[in-house]
């Protein structure tokens, strides 16, 4: 019997790129292949977001284009995963007649199965029951390169007044350390170098497994794997970045420099309001804390503007703020008014114009104070993980200082052939307002 192709769109965030590559990996070989071309895929499943309305319609308008390979091309079954089919599974079956199944974000384990009832019956499939679901353990990922994305934990137990993410991925649940542990080896043993630690809220690591926030020890363990390059972590919230933590990242000479720390506001009646679990004061400290046991460290944040009742006083507290601190990364997001969240009905809902007037002077504040970063750093000499070879004797790369997608990138330029996902010593020569262009080191230092 021919085995049938298998094709998978993946929108949304980096946690969403791990479901997708979970998925592949457990799609029995025998009976199905990874489609290397959508237009040869038997099978399309389209891995979804639904954080925010901007990502909703992404997700949506996607959806619609891979209809026309049920109808014009080889696809078989159309199949949703992610955070919007788990959302919308009843209205997104109903009101898109080319959707064969939809499987919950929870799931995802049941992928084969949901293939194989499709071929038995098929009527249309929605399995969304198991959000709190453990982790697929012992799946060998087959997709390889430099750099990987390797989730602790799953679900968030936080509740911001914002965000539905509880709703559509549960409850926190932690990994194991020593699962965590034989994830890496194995990406390391073919050839990764870089790993990146990602969950909802990665400071809560362990405190439902161990009984204490355990990232630390995390980290002590995964520092031992002797070719790993680096190890990055994204997705900090700030009330839980402990002093063990702050130790722990100091001491590990793989731990690359960098936190990504979504602070969302320093507003205390704003933070209040979004429930978070934290004040500008004790941001502050953390920060100071930071930058004084690690010197070189970037800081990384986000910030939401434009939620329900922020004033024009809330918004330049914020303001003086990023112009005081100085974030070496920082992304803006204007509020997304979500329904089935509490801040979906709250009062004094703002304008999207004044939204996004809003985001705009922060990020030209933000271009302004990047553009000064970046100008210091000319002269300094950095390992830069090559991605690709762009033109004209210049390749393209990163920084310990920039993660991939987000941040801005290392221009190196050399006439020597370089090994894409290895590293090479750069010296920095000059700046863009986001990105550092360099030369390649000779071997003696030059």
């Amino acid at each position: 019997m021919k085995k049938r192709s298998v094709y998978i769109v993946t929108l949304g965030c980096s946690k969403n790129e791990v479901d997708s590559e979970l998925m592949l990996s457990i799609l029995d070989k025998d009976k199905y292949d990874i489609a290397e071309d959508i237009d040869e895929a038997n099978i399309i499943i389209v891995n979804t977001c639904g954080f925010i309305e901007s990502a909703k319609e992404e997700s949506i308008e996607t959806i619609w284009e891979m209809t026309k390979y049920k109808h014009e091309g080889n696809c078989e079954y159309l199949l949703l995963a992610g955070c919007l089919a788990q959302r919308y599974s009843k209205e997104l079956i109903d009101e898109i007649e080319d959707i064969d199944a939809i499987i919950g974000t929870g799931n995802i384990r049941e992928l084969n199965k949901t293939i194989e009832e499709l071929d038995s019956s098929k009527n249309k499939i929605v399995k969304i029951d198991n959000i709190d679901s453990a982790y697929v353990e012992n799946v060998e990922r087959i997709n390889f390169s430099g750099t990987a994305y390797v989730r602790i934990s799953e679900g968030c137990d936080n509740h911001c007044t914002y965000c539905i993410i509880p709703k559509l991925r549960g409850k926190h649940r932690s990994r194991k350390i020593e699962d965590i542990l034989e994830e890496v080896s194995y990406l390391v043993s073919n050839g990764v170098k870089e790993i990146i630690l990602i969950a909802q809220n990665t400071s809560d690591y362990g405190i439902d497994l161990y009984g204490e926030y355990s990232l630390y020890k995390l980290l002590d363990k995964l520092n031992t794997i002797s070719e790993l390059k680096w190890i990055r972590i994204l997705y900090l919230y700030p009330d839980n970045f402990d002093e063990k933590l702050i130790y722990s990242i100091k001491e590990n000479d793989k731990i690359v420099k960098y936190v990504d720390i979504p602070l969302q506001h320093v507003s205390n009646s704003v933070l209040k309001r979004m429930n978070r679990r934290t004040s500008k004061e004790s941001i502050k400290e953390l920060v100071a804390r930071l930058r004084s046991e690690i010197p070189d460290i970037v800081i990384r944040t986000t910030f939401i503007v434009g939620f329900p009742g922020e004033t024009e006083d809330d918004f330049n507290e914020l303001f003086d703020f990023i112009k005081e601190v100085k974030f070496d990364r920082l992304g803006v997001f204007t509020y997304s008014q979500e329904e089935d969240t509490p801040a979906y009905s709250m009062p004094n809902q703002i304008d999207d114009n004044i939204k996004e007037e809003r985001r705009d002077k922060l990020m030209e504040l933000q271009k302004n104070i990047s553009e000064e970063i970046m100008m210091s750093k000319v002269g300094n000499t950095y390992d830069v993980i090559i991605e690709e070879f762009a033109a004209d004797n210049t390749y393209v790369g990163r920084s310990y200082m920039d993660s991939p997608e987000i941040d801005g990138v290392v221009y190196v330029n050399t006439d020597k052939e370089l090994e894409i996902d290895e590293f090479a010593k750069v010296k920095i020569t000059d700046y863009l307002e986001y990105d550092l262009i360099g030369v390649l080191v000779d071997e003696s230092g030059k």
